[in-house]
């Protein structure tokens, strides 16, 4: 079943948006359901969305603040209504430095976001689930 052209715009922006606010928690955990659960590169399953934005504002305190990604979206779509598939790939930038003073190198996994549109209209992120990629 395929989304109209304005369903897929919006789940976009939605995708477009985490990734524009992933340092700012007051703007980022509204995109995701309240039963979100997130799964990191190093495999962290994180429940909630309580509990993602104390994962996320912890984060922002050490020196993870200095990692940022992106997200380059691959394709979506609708297996049914109100619900989204989007693949995508996800590269992570870390601006710290190695002791020896070179850059820790970028990584680059495969993403799957599940959005769900909900009761207000709104599409919301319930599931992230990023693979590490070696290629």
């Amino acid at each position: 079943m395929p989304g109209t052209p304005a369903q897929e715009a919006a789940v976009r922006e939605v995708v477009a948006d985490a990734g524009k606010y992933q340092s700012d928690p007051e703007r980022f955990l509204p995109l995701h359901t309240p039963d979100v659960e997130i799964v990191n590169f190093g495999g962290r399953r994180v429940a909630g969305r309580e509990a993602l934005g104390e994962a996320m504002r912890a984060a922002l305190a050490s020196p993870l603040a200095d990692v940022a990604t992106t997200v380059e979206i691959t394709g979506v779509r609708f297996p049914r209504e109100g619900v989204a598939v989007v693949a995508a790939v996800k590269r992570v930038h870390d601006a710290r430095e190695e002791p020896d003073g070179g850059a820790l190198p970028a990584t680059s996994g495969q993403l799957t976001y599940l959005l769900v549109e909900e009761a207000d209209g709104a599409w919301r992120i319930s599931l992230a689930q990023t693979t590490p990629t070696t290629f």
